[in-house]
């Protein structure tokens, strides 16, 4: 039987059911019951859901929807992109140690006419500069990257449900 790892923000808590249910028998899944939030809270939390999981074949993983949200405008994004960056390099380090296939999945799109809530707002040019510098990071890398921005960007009104964040 496979592993399959998924790791990620409430993006990911959107789509493992849908994985599990299109894997099938054969595979077993792991997912960690709580959201992995922002680059650094994943960081940190590895530790205990290796420990749930130590030896998968596979993980899927992404960051960044936290990470590129501004809670104070006069901070701009919640994680600045070179913390981002170093934190997504120490994650993929320790990814790494598995032995598992690693595939990285691009932060997916606002919708821009109403992404904006009193607690964070989301910017589409943050994300799409997030993901092109975590996307050159991982090609040089050598690591799959499943590109679910690209993939929702031309369906954003079919694909982000009404709270304009999170995948229908």
């Amino acid at each position: 039987m496979k592993t399959v790892m998924l790791l990620g923000d409430s993006i990911r808590m959107c789509y493992q059911d849908e994985v599990i249910k299109n894997l099938g028998e054969g595979y077993q899944v792991f997912k960690p019951e709580e959201n992995c939030r922002f680059a650094r809270y994943t960081l940190n939390s590895l530790r205990y859901w290796f420990n749930q999981c130590p030896n998968p074949n596979v993980i899927h993983w992404n960051n960044g929807l936290w990470d590129t949200a501004v809670l104070y405008p006069e901070d701009g994004c919640f994680t600045p992109v070179e913390e981002y960056i170093r934190d997504i390099k120490r994650i993929l380090r320790e990814l790494k140690k598995t032995g598992a296939k690693i595939i990285f999945a691009t932060t997916t799109p606002v919708n821009p006419l109403k992404a904006q809530n009193p607690q964070s707002k989301h910017y589409n040019e943050d994300i799409i500069n997030y993901n092109q510098y975590i996307v050159e990071m991982m090609r040089k890398e050598n690591i799959i990257i499943n590109d679910l921005h690209h993939l929702v960007y031309p369906k954003i009104n079919e694909y982000i449900c009404e709270d304009y964040i999170h995948l229908t």
